[in-house]
């Protein structure tokens, strides 16, 4: 049973390194992102999963002790999700932002696991993954990585999309609504579109909190970089 769950953004510039010059433009979302994982520790579950976007080659499970790397953006910095014995296969770049934040806030309490979810992966299998996920365990916990649209500036990755502001509106009320029935609405075909990566993996959670009644709080709320940033806590 789903019993908390923090969402925070995914962008790789999360982690001081990556970021470099720009590391304090961040600096709010990173303290909303300590804030939602301190809810999480505080709800004790027996198990935290990480759910977050992935390409084809990272889609699906990872075990405790997982490790990731942000070699591919130009530093050393190495990360595991938790304890365990590293496996054979590297943590996409949401789970390993998500490993960065655990390892920044000191996560000692549940075993933690990961879960890459295809972007484009259709709202039925998400929401059916999210219910399979929450009945893993009598306690569990998500943390849930994911951006908002991608196209909120002409500067933005995406370039600018009049649509994009009205989306990531919605998706904020819903995130810090804890409206699972507002998360399973978002149009997955304009999220593609819109290039919002959050999308299935806030549609897992929805899955998961299904019958679950807990309370939101939207923590964090900006488009830096063209990119719409959230953070959200459930308990």
């Amino acid at each position: 049973m789903l019993v908390a769950a923090a969402v925070c953004p995914a962008p790789p510039l999360l982690v001081p390194e990556v970021a470099a010059g720009a590391a304090a433009e961040l600096d709010a979302a990173r303290t909303a992102c300590s804030d939602a994982l301190a809810v999480l520790a505080a709800s004790r579950p027996d198990l935290l999963v990480v759910v977050g976007p992935a390409d084809d080659d990272h889609r699906g499970p990872y075990p405790p002790g997982a490790r990731g790397s942000f070699h591919g953006f130009g530093v050393a910095t190495r990360v595991r999700l938790g304890e365990g014995q590293e496996g054979p296969r590297l943590l996409p770049p949401s789970l390993s932002v998500a490993a960065w934040l655990l390892g920044r806030a000191r996560w000692g309490g549940a075993p933690v696991e990961g879960l890459g979810v295809g972007e484009r992966t259709d709202t039925a299998r998400c929401l059916e993954t999210g219910r399979e996920t929450a009945a893993r365990d009598a306690r569990v916990a998500l943390l849930v990585m994911g951006d908002g649209s991608a196209c909120r500036t002409l500067k933005a990755p995406g370039y600018l999309d009049e649509r994009a502001e009205a989306f990531d509106a919605a998706a904020a009320r819903a995130l810090g609504a804890a409206d699972t029935a507002a998360l399973t609405a978002l149009d997955a075909g304009l999220a593609a579109e819109l290039q919002a990566a959050g999308r299935a993996p806030w549609q897992v959670l929805a899955g998961a909190a299904e019958g679950a009644r807990l309370d939101g709080r939207l923590l964090y709320e900006d488009a830096p970089y063209g990119v719409g940033y959230f953070v959200a806590a459930w308990s």
